[in-house]
């Protein structure tokens, strides 16, 4: 089965986020897409981050209704900081059935360079990109197995969701009715 990994905080999980995912699917040959909820990014502050659990349950609870879409825990079992590479390493051993390639933003994929085990990442795995404004692929790329995805995108953030938040404001049309209702009820992000 092809399964694309769609990475990221989710913190939290919005509407832009779920648009890509369900354009991968219908544009791609992704049987699925799993969207892989980092405990912590080492790129990015962890003090910000609500409990890797609780985006879980709302990443789960923003996709109940699509089978083709899965939220994934793994990288919770594996040591922190997250890195994709080993991800993908254990996923393979994990599923040797499955061919895993990484959906990534055009802004993401212009800082792989930084990432751990970057050369690799880029000779032996695919890539699904979508092109985010200001962030053109560079067709010069010398990257195998890319798919480059003109995706509709919204310019939504997930910083502004929790602003809005600490702030009283409604995040409706942000984010799915069943995340809205799940980050009211528990309080999260006040």
């Amino acid at each position: 089965m092809n399964i694309g990994l769609y990475f990221g905080s989710f913190n939290p999980i919005h509407i832009g986020h779920l648009i890509i995912a369900n354009h991968v699917i219908n544009f791609t040959d992704m049987s699925q897409v799993w969207l892989v909820i980092s405990p912590q990014n080492p790129l990015k502050p962890s003090h910000t981050l609500l409990n890797e659990y609780h985006r879980l349950h709302l990443v789960q609870k923003a996709i109940e209704d699509n089978p083709k879409l899965k939220a994934s825990d793994i990288e919770f079992r594996l040591s922190k900081p997250s890195y994709t590479i080993d991800t993908l390493i254990y996923l393979e051993e994990k599923y040797p059935k499955h061919k895993f390639s990484i959906v990534m933003g055009s802004d993401s994929f212009q800082n792989i360079d930084n990432w751990k085990n970057s050369v690799i990442l880029k000779k032996n795995y695919s890539f699904i990109i979508y092109e985010r404004p200001g962030f053109e692929m560079d067709k010069s790329v010398e990257v195998e197995n890319i798919k480059i995805l003109k995706a509709p995108l919204l310019e939504i953030a997930a910083t502004t969701i929790r602003n809005n938040v600490k702030a009283g404001k409604s995040i409706q049309y942000l984010v799915p009715d069943t995340v809205n209702k799940e980050i009211i009820e528990n309080g999260y992000y006040k």
